[in-house]
């Protein structure tokens, strides 16, 4: 008896002692947690909103994905506020997705449907609670990013769920953005074989339909092709009038392929609008709201991010990025794209300017001088050499320490090679990070930097003739991406008609001042 008791108070002993033992290492653990993020963030006064205002839910385990709840350590304090109501309907897509999404019966009664060619006319009759829009990925990284989030949002106004191509390499950039369910389209799609060869004369694409007269209100086919690239028909462009959607909104797929970030065309339908407004209550932000949301890069693309952050840019008391795109055929370095960079940065203020070699600077010994870090992205290295050999040969005019880091040097743009597409990622959220932003106009790179970080780049002007512009740059009114080929004209405008007179709060891009579209929020300045 005694020896039973004895085991048993051995036993509790031990029980006790390992007990203590993991919550001695669970404190540890989180000190050191602690530890690290006051190394990443730039403002550790305030605890970090990880959630991002509620546009995040907290329903992932946070370690399959780092840096869904990471990326808001690197950044300082947002000041843009998440909308009450566009958290609202976040949740309730979420849960729609999970209703609806792969491997659901709503899913597989769906596509039965779709595979059926005697059911290709609907009709009148109801589609179920399910519909889908099929987001098929073109052309090159940054006109993705840009067009799914144009796509989310219209299935976000809409009720739609959306299913994304994971042919090409979406699996190895972005974590899935809604919980218990996946936005990945199933390999078996009935029209999987089929999407690749859709375009403008394909029977079945809405412009085409349009200009044949074989779609009307009695006659709704299973699913419509909506053609919403750069080459795309009036009749094509028709997909944003509000006459023409009450007509598709009744089919219960749709297939999109586009290389447009074409929300400021969303915002120009009246159907939309007052829901947009609730959505965004400050209009220049949408992008900006959406990528934090949806874009969420893989551990592997994160770990890039992190290591280039911390290795060269954490130290910074100002960090000031540059992303060249040269539109060229030609890819090599170009002179006089360098003389604008150099023009730009120092007439902005943005980078000083270097002292002769035979002036005596002045040392101030109590004082540590400022580091001013600089990240530059481009396919050619040489900018960002010139860059750094310009500030090591040369003291600069004001005593500051300007340091130059270039993640990679591709040289050649490499769509759809796994590690090429992912270390472009990584610099896009690299260039978000910085506290000031140059970018090349006509960029979807920069574009999606900018938006993700909230940031209003300076814009270096497109050359002419290999000549430097002048001025070499101008400010942005803008976070938000530009709509590069948008309809010339409203629905149902004049020739000649300003859409952007029509509606303020769209306005003209700066990189394409007399055609692109982008949102804005101030409208005292004209253009």
């Amino acid at each position: 008896m005694k020896m039973k008791l004895m085991i048993t108070a051995i036993l509790t002993c031990l029980l006790l002692w390992s007990v203590m033992l993991l919550s001695f290492s669970n404190i540890f653990k989180h000190q050191l947690l602690g530890d690290t993020v006051n190394v990443v963030s730039k403002d550790s006064v305030k605890p970090r909103d990880k959630l991002l205002g509620g546009l995040l839910t907290a329903d992932f385990y946070e370690d399959s994905c780092l840096s869904r709840y990471q990326f808001s350590l690197y950044r300082k304090p947002s000041p843009y506020n998440t909308s009450q109501y566009l958290v609202f309907k976040l949740r309730n897509y979420e849960m729609l997705h999970k209703r609806c999404g792969p491997g659901t019966d709503a899913y597989k009664i769906a596509t039965e449907k779709l595979g059926h060619d005697h059911n290709e006319n609907v009709g009148d009759r109801s589609v179920g609670e399910c519909k889908y829009v099929v987001w098929v990925a073109v052309y090159g990284l940054g006109n993705r990013i840009l067009t799914l989030a144009s796509v989310f949002l219209y299935a976000l106004l809409t009720d739609r769920i959306i299913l994304v191509d994971q042919r090409k390499d979406i699996s190895d950039l972005f974590c899935e953005p809604f919980p218990g369910t996946s936005w990945l389209l199933p390999l078996d799609f009935p029209l999987m074989g089929k999407i690749d060869s859709f375009d403008r004369e394909y029977s079945r694409c809405h412009g085409t339909m349009l200009k044949n007269h074989t779609i009307n209100s009695t006659t709704i086919p299973s699913h419509l092709y909506l053609h919403l690239l750069h080459d795309y028909r009036d009749q094509d462009k028709r997909f944003f009038c509000q006459k023409d959607h009450s007509l598709v909104d009744k089919v219960p797929w749709l297939v999109v392929k586009s290389n447009l970030y074409f929300i400021p065309s969303l915002w120009l339908n009246p159907s939309f609008q007052p829901e947009l407004i609730k959505l965004f209550p400050q209009k220049d932000t949408v992008f900006y709201h959406l990528a934090r949301y949806l874009f969420h890069p893989t551990n592997q693309v994160w770990g890039m991010v992190t290591r280039s952050y911390n290795a060269y840019l954490s130290r910074a008391d100002e960090i000031l990025g540059i992303q060249v795109r040269v539109f060229s055929r030609q890819t090599k370095y170009f002179q006089h794209v360098m003389n604008q960079i150099v023009a730009c940065t120092q007439r902005e203020k943005l980078l000083p300017e270097t002292a002769a070699q035979e002036e005596t600077q002045v040392t101030n010994t109590t004082k540590p001088p400022k580091f001013k870090a600089v990240l530059v992205t481009s396919l050619h290295p040489g900018y960002s050499n010139n860059l750094k050999n310009m500030y090591w040969e040369r003291p600069t005019s004001t005593g500051e320490i300007v340091k130059v880091y270039q993640p990679s040097g591709e040289r050649f743009q490499q769509t759809d090679k796994k590690l090429h597409d992912q270390k472009a990622l990584a610099e896009m959220f690299l260039l978000s990070l910085t506290d000031k932003l140059v970018t090349s106009a006509w960029s979807t790179f920069g574009y999606v930097a900018q938006g993700l970080g909230g940031l209003k780049p300076w814009i270096l002007y497109t050359p002419k003739k290999f000549k430097t512009p002048d001025p070499p740059c101008g400010r942005g009114v803008s976070m938000e991406p530009c709509f590069l080929t948008p309809p010339v004209h409203g629905c149902g405008a004049k020739k000649g008609i300003n859409t952007a007179k029509i509606v303020p709060f769209v306005r003209h891009c700066e990189d394409l001042r007399h055609y692109g579209l982008k949102l804005v929020d101030d409208t005292k300045d004209e253009l």
